[in-house]
């Protein structure tokens, strides 16, 4: 495929989930929301097929992705200098939410993931969320705790974004409260973990444990 082909097949494939949202909520994910979308962008219904070989699983894989990099986009315009990286990761996730939008449609888009078809894209699209979120946080880390990390944002992830979905709050005040003690939990069992690795690293290093 030439370099221009693919550039235009992505841009096909992210205007038909930007605009599928308003489709799922009467049809769910369904080859039908798909071509309606494709419609409303000014494209051929036939075109999905094309685009989306795999049909509506490797679109709904898309749709997150899409939204992972709407997210990273707009958190590349933020003074991220000044914010500790609590701060960071708070700020990435509620421009996830944002980019969510219509609780509707997430709640069709989380019913169709409970699919057992469709756990594994569930498992995959959760992981490059939280993975898209320490990124955007400005976390380089390669060791160890780099699977913990994105371990414990996933649990934070799914937990706020379930709440969300219930939220009646001016603004969405009370999901940002529940984020906010969700990360400062998380973030102590980081720290936790962080200092009992040092501990055991100390103990089987003799020449550390006598400079104690």
């Amino acid at each position: 495929m030439r370099q221009n082909d693919a550039l235009e097949r992505e841009d096909a494939r992210d205007q038909i989930v930007a605009a599928v949202g308003s489709h799922i909520v009467f049809d769910g994910w369904s080859m039908k929301s798909l071509k309606a979308a494709a419609r409303e962008a000014g494209l051929e219904a036939s075109v999905v097929v094309r685009i989306f070989p795999k049909g509506v699983g490797e679109a709904l894989t898309h749709y997150f992705r899409w939204g992972d990099r709407c997210m990273l986009a707009t958190m590349s315009q933020r003074d991220l200098g000044a914010m500790k990286t609590r701060e960071r990761i708070g700020t990435a996730m509620q421009v996830r939410l944002e980019v969510f939008g219509n609780r509707e449609v997430m709640r069709r888009t989380l019913s169709t993931l409970a699919l057992p078809l469709n756990t594994q894209i569930g498992l995959q699209t959760t992981y490059h969320t939280v993975d898209a979120i320490w990124h955007a946080a400005g976390d380089t880390a390669t060791d160890f705790s780099f699977y913990t990390k994105r371990a414990l944002l996933a649990g934070v992830y799914t937990a706020t974004l379930l709440y969300w979905l219930e939220d009646t709050s001016e603004n969405g005040e009370d999901t940002h409260g529940f984020l906010e003690r969700c990360l400062a939990n998380m973030l102590q069992l980081t720290a936790l973990r962080q200092s009992f690795q040092r501990i055991k690293n100390t103990l089987s290093d003799p020449a550390k444990l006598m400079a104690w």
